[in-house]
């Protein structure tokens, strides 16, 4: 089982960025976890962390041409306002998971409303690196019964 996990801009600054907010952990050690329970379960995890709205789309489109099973989603702020990040997981029609550190009901009211969401099998939100490890268990319990 290959998973894609896309995150999205200002997620580099993990660590130094707002830590009451965002936590203390880095980027990279976020993924060295989920790579970690990935191979526990028997999967392997390819992250991409990109910026720019238009590299995001275009990882999202090359998913399925590349093998992957399934997609973890961290759109940052692009979450609030991207309909191409929407379209292209609709696209490819590949079962996603959207997570967030912070627990955005709780933020703004811009942040309320998720243009990926209704494309996804669900919102794992607020529980810092956890909703990580939280998307990647429920993605490959998903993936394993889709499979059955």
């Amino acid at each position: 089982m290959k998973i894609l996990l896309i995150n999205g801009p200002n997620l580099q600054l993990l660590g130094t960025r707002e830590p009451g907010i965002y936590g203390s952990d880095t980027l990279d050690s976020i993924i060295g976890e989920v790579k970690a329970l990935a191979a526990e379960l028997g999967c392997t995890i390819e992250a991409f962390q990109s910026n720019v709205e238009g590299e995001l789309v275009s990882r999202i489109g090359e998913a399925a041409a590349g093998g992957f099973d399934g997609i973890i989603i961290n759109a940052a702020a692009y979450t609030h306002t991207s309909v191409a990040l929407r379209d292209a997981i609709s696209a490819v029609a590949l079962p996603a998971i959207e997570v967030h550190l912070s627990n955005t009901a709780r933020r703004e009211e811009f942040r309320h409303h998720s243009f990926i969401a209704p494309v996804c099998l669900g919102v794992i939100a607020g529980f810092g690196k956890n909703s990580y490890l939280l998307a990647l268990r429920a993605l490959h319990a998903e993936i394993l019964q889709k499979n059955k």
